[in-house]
């Protein structure tokens, strides 16, 4: 186990332990059957006040993370608290103290930043939310809910586009959708089925991995790239995003869905073909061993789900989902000017031992 607190950080001590202590629990390095060290222990290692461990350990307990047994110490829960994974965690801090030294910033600076920010901005969402996501197959609705219930803190309602109109007749305003959820393709009828509902409407877009598109720039020049997936949309997203990558060596020279006989055309025209798995056994079967075929499930845009995310947590903070937002794929979806959190006076939090 590796803990370490620093002293001079703007983040309290016991704050700094009882993350890290979570950040084991979550990540599996405590075994259940096997006691944590003892506040004593813990603070003699630390080099800190055993009240301070104490008070953490305490922390530790109310939120459901470990339990003391009686006599034989303190143990991780049976059941511990359901956050996004440790590695998604660990993913999105290093991304934001990467991006923070792209900036100049160093690690107190953050942090300093980071805290005062806390005392402006809304707490975090409590438990998952529902919203309602809509698309035109099932393996794109399957795709696009795994991908935000990996990232947010949702369920998502998973709706056919062709369903849709009957559904929202059947469930006559009974739901409890707080935003949804299509791609840009669908999202003018999306939007005009609910108008009036006062549900914000999020476009998303899916694109191809960065390592699809250096495998493609390693081609040699004047290669010709078919494209296909599940579906027409996921199919045409991915196309679009190789296309704009603009990459000088590759001829992108048709796209198609997985199923039909514009498929075996395409693959006839390609020498390469950029697939999604679900169409990968056929576009194999067709290919043969003469030509060359790159797996590529699409990549959610990381700033519709930026945008998602500010929607909820903006709804949070007003208190509930009271006003109408425009169904928006941009920044737009933001009020322009008026006083954001970053113009509020910022209030250091004092440091606490």
């Amino acid at each position: 186990m590796r803990l370490q607190v620093d002293s001079h950080s703007p983040i309290p001590i016991r704050r700094q332990l009882t993350e890290q202590l979570k950040h084991f629990v979550e990540g599996g390095g405590f075994p259940r059957d096997q006691a944590l060290p003892s506040i004593r222990e813990l603070a003699g290692f630390l080099g800190i006040n055993p009240n301070t461990v104490a008070r953490a350990m305490e922390d530790l307990k109310q939120s459901g993370y470990v339990e003391a047994r009686r006599g034989k110490g303190v143990f991780v829960a049976r059941t511990v608290p359901r956050r996004s994974s440790a590695t998604l965690r660990e993913a999105f801090l290093k991304e934001v103290v990467i991006r923070a030294a792209v900036l100049g910033m160093t690690a107190d600076e953050l942090a300093v930043g980071v805290l005062s920010l806390a005392g402006v901005r809304p707490a975090a969402l409590r438990g998952a939310v529902e919203v309602l996501l809509v698309e035109d197959s099932p393996e794109a609705l399957d795709f696009y809910a795994k991908e935000l219930e990996s990232q947010l803190p949702l369920r998502a309602k998973k709706v056919l586009s062709n369903d849709l109109a009957q559904a929202l007749r059947q469930w006559k305003g009974r739901h409890r959708w707080r935003a949804a959820v299509t791609s840009f393709f669908l999202l003018p009828e999306v939007a005009r089925l609910l108008r009036g509902s006062r549900i914000p409407v999020i476009a998303l877009l899916a694109g191809a991995h960065i390592e699809t598109l250096q495998r493609l720039a390693e081609l040699p020049p004047g290669t010709r790239v078919g494209v296909a997936s599940a579906d027409h949309h996921t199919t045409h997203n991915l196309e679009h995003s190789i296309v704009n990558a603009g990459l000088p060596n590759i001829a992108v020279v048709g796209s198609c869905p997985a199923e039909g006989a514009a498929l075996g055309r395409l693959v006839r025209q390609a020498e390469v073909m950029v697939c999604s798995t679900p169409a990968a056994e056929r576009v194999r079967g067709l290919v043969g061993s003469a030509g060359q075929v790159i797996i590529d499930d699409p990549a959610l845009d990381k700033r519709g789900v930026d945008m998602l995310a500010a929607v909820l947590v903006g709804q949070d903070e007003r208190g509930t989902a009271d006003k109408p937002l425009p169904a928006t794929g941009s920044s737009r979806a933001h009020p322009p000017g008026g006083d954001s959190p970053a113009r509020k006076t910022l209030r250091p939090a004092a440091q606490e031992e």
